[in-house]
């Protein structure tokens, strides 16, 4: 393995460094952003980690010498980036947001996966990073399973380069942008008071539910993941737990009993759900039963994250699935509590995911407030089921 340090630049010594794994020694050339990582900081384990997963990689201590070398490469029309960069959590917080700022305005870093290594982040500073949007994902980097980490980044590279490709053909042909109306502005509106209110007004079944949870089983009260909601934005997703602490680990385990396994093949979507989950608590049983579960997303309305009404925010390795043209059409849709496909088929073990993403596809294509109100009136009658979506 060969360490070839490249010039030094204005900023600080051996502040930027290419690894490879290939044999031959490496003659020093005029910078090349090859595919490959981009780490900026320091530590050596965390570079050692990504060296064995890339044929090759750049690292620079300090975000100004990473700054100075993405643009150099770009200036010297290379146009070879990194298929991903990643940042130590050590540098000051403006830096960073300086750092994302920089690599946003740049067409050819837009959709590049940017992760935080959380190393050195305290809780505090991890909702700071997650308040701002500042990375696609904040992982620790040394204690990811290798496999864990390259599905991460390719599934981050597969989305940000879809969702600069909708931006793109949004921006070349007007007629598909959504403007700003009248439905734009009732919708949002409608969403903020409704969610506010519901929030307020629903305190004490949020205390008495938490109450319940936190008694039957330990751990958290809320389950937060990943989910890819309109232009595969990514945020923070709330329910109430409704399972069994490390439940999603047990994915692979129960694969055989998902209810959409002969509705789907390997290279199309994908989606998992199970009847009669084992993984699913006493008391998760009720509020799915109820859609209880549901509440705490009133404050993903509140953020904006969802709407009231939409396409349902889809965990990140279905979300991965649905990349082809014809199904990312359903990312042009807000995500939502409620939507098309659960009144015409929630609860029915014969929805296959043909159907399911024909639905998604058939509101984003004709969505307005008028068709939300619709919507919010026929959903009382799907609320009560027998099983959870």
């Amino acid at each position: 393995m060969d360490f070839t340090f490249l010039p030094k630049t204005s900023y600080r010594e051996k502040a930027f460094v290419r690894y490879s794994i290939r044999t031959k020694e490496i003659a020093t050339t005029p910078l090349v952003i090859s595919s490959g990582f981009y780490y900026i900081g320091k530590n050596p384990a965390n570079i050692e980690k990504l060296v064995k997963l890339y044929k090759r990689g750049y690292a620079s201590d300090s975000i100004d010498n990473a700054k100075a070398e993405l643009k150099r490469s770009i200036d010297q029309e290379k146009n070879i980036i990194p298929e991903v960069i990643f940042c130590e959590s050590s540098f000051e917080f403006a830096a960073v947001k300086n750092l994302v700022h920089f690599l946003k305005s740049n067409a050819n870093f837009s959709s590049i996966p940017f992760i935080i290594d959380s190393t050195s982040l305290c809780e505090m500073e991890m909702g700071l990073y997650k308040k701002h949007m500042l990375a696609d994902d904040i992982m620790l980097i040394d204690a990811t399973e290798q496999t864990a980490l390259l599905g991460k980044v390719k599934f981050l590279n597969k989305v940000k380069s879809k969702a600069f490709e909708m931006k793109s053909s949004l921006k070349e042909d007007e007629a598909l942008v959504p403007p700003v109306n009248i439905h734009i502005i009732l919708k949002r509106t409608f969403d903020i008071f409704v969610s506010l209110t519901a929030l307020l007004l629903l305190s004490p079944v949020f205390f008495m539910i938490a109450l319940a949870i936190r008694i039957e089983s330990k751990g958290s009260i809320f389950y937060i993941s990943k989910r890819a909601g309109r232009g595969y934005r990514i945020f923070d997703f709330y329910k109430f737990r409704t399972m069994f602490t490390g439940a999603d680990q047990r994915i692979k385990e129960l694969s055989h009993l998902n209810q959409y396994s002969g509705s789907q093949n390997e290279e199309g979507p994908s989606f998992f759900k199970l009847n009669n989950d084992p993984r699913v608590t006493k008391v998760g049983t009720f509020l799915r039963n109820s859609s209880l579960d549901e509440l705490p997303q009133l404050l993903n309305v509140l953020l904006g994250d969802m709407s009231l009404v939409g396409n349902r925010p889809l965990p990140l390795y279905e979300a991965a699935t649905l990349t082809t043209d014809q199904c990312a059409k359903r990312f042009l849709a807000p995500a939502g509590i409620t939507g098309l496909w659960q009144i015409k088929k929630r609860g029915r073990e014969d929805m296959s995911v043909e159907e399911r993403i024909n639905l998604d596809i058939d509101y984003a294509n004709k969505y307005n407030f008028m068709y939300d109100l619709w919507i919010m009136a026929n959903t009382p009658s799907a609320l009560i089921q027998k099983s959870s979506v």
